[in-house]
Parts: C-alpha cells; sequence; structure tokens
C-alpha cells in the first residue's frame, strides 16, 4: 500500500478509547492541513487548507475538506489552484473503519502513536492512504492528532500533475516539484449524545 499522507490524521479522531456509539466532531476553528511546494528547485512555500469539517461515528471517520479554502498567500494563485488544480471540485473525502477495541486504554493525559488505513477520495479517484498519527488524549472529551513524522504526497498518485503543469506554465516557473510534504493538525470533541 502506497504511503500517502493527505488528511491521514482525521482517521485517528476517535482512537482514544470510547465506545463506537459515541460521536467526535471536528473542531474546525483549531483544525488544518498544511502542505509545501518547492519551485525552480530551491524556492520553498508553505501553504495550508483551513476549511475541514467532519465527524467519528460509530466507528466510521467522514472528513471533508473544502478545497476553495485552500491558502497560498497570494490571491491569483488561490485562484489558479482552485481552478487548475482542484478543477472546481467543491472538497474532498476521507473516509476510514477504526477499531476502537484496540484503543480503549487511553486515558485522559495519555499519547501514543497509531496507524490508520483510510480512503481519500478526490476528484472522483479513491486513493488508499496509510500512515502513522500521533494521538493525545487531551481530556475525556478532547482529542489532538497530528502527524507523527513529514509525510508526502506524490502528485501523480492523486491524478492533479496536469493542474500542477499548468500552474507552472501560468507561473513562468522552471519546476515544480511533484513530491508535496503534508503535515496535520485535528482537534476532535466528543458530542453529547442528547444533542
Amino acid at each position: 500500500m502506497k504511503r500517502i499522507a493527505l488528511l491521514a490524521a482525521l482517521t485517528t479522531a476517535l482512537s482514544t478509547g470510547l465506545a463506537q456509539a459515541e460521536s467526535w466532531k471536528l473542531d474546525s476553528s483549531t483544525s488544518r492541513l498544511g502542505f509545501g511546494s518547492v519551485k525552480n528547485h530551491y524556492n520553498g512555500e508553505a501553504h495550508s487548507l483551513s476549511g475541514l469539517s467532519g465527524m467519528v461515528k460509530d466507528g466510521k471517520a467522514e472528513i471533508a475538506i473544502d478545497l476553495s479554502s485552500v491558502q497560498t498567500n497570494i490571491d491569483i494563485r488561490n485562484e489558479r489552484m482552485i481552478e487548475h488544480v482542484f478543477k472546481n471540485a467543491p472538497d474532498a473525502k476521507l473516509s476510514a473503519e477504526l477499531d476502537m477495541d484496540a484503543l480503549n486504554a487511553m486515558a485522559a493525559g495519555d499519547t501514543g502513536v497509531m496507524e490508520v488505513d483510510a480512503t481519500l477520495t478526490l476528484l472522483g479517484q479513491d486513493v488508499d492512504v496509510f500512515t502513522e498519527m500521533f494521538v493525545a488524549r487531551m481530556s475525556d472529551d478532547r482529542v489532538l492528532v497530528t502527524t507523527n513524522d513529514m509525510l508526502y504526497v506524490a502528485t501523480d498518485e492523486l491524478g492533479i500533475d496536469g493542474g500542477i503543469d499548468m500552474l507552472q506554465e501560468l507561473a513562468g516557473l522552471d519546476d515544480i516539484t511533484r513530491s508535496v510534504p503534508v503535515t496535520i493538525r485535528m482537534v476532535f470533541d466528543l458530542q453529547d449524545p442528547a444533542s
């Protein structure tokens, strides 16, 4: 299975040891996906996607990433990413089935490294995702999930090489790297069953 890391952290949000019947909601205000690019071989830049939302319920994670929330710190580049790389698609989706029984021992204050298998759906393509995530049980009802190591996404595996080619042409660049470093920070809150 290929080590593609886009948004895999989302699938471990409920990896804190609570029953599958409980639901956890992603705190969009504190969650973020970061990614980098290198143009003309040496110029590195940091970008992000902040429009993350979703739930983990009954052991199943379903997360959406708003692709229009891309922030590259240059307005025209944001627009070009949305149009040419993401093809004006509204979002990408990540789903996974979680083995909650294996994680029931995690108490408030505990941390651990979790292996995660998931499916990323981007531009109509399903991509297998496997990675390790660092999970911190912040309290009984709050969980932090981050990347454990530097992770990389290959643009050809995501089907976006054509869009990257277009960005390179429009910006008059000699090169844009096709192996993208990715980081992720996710915070999930336990939901009141009565709400």
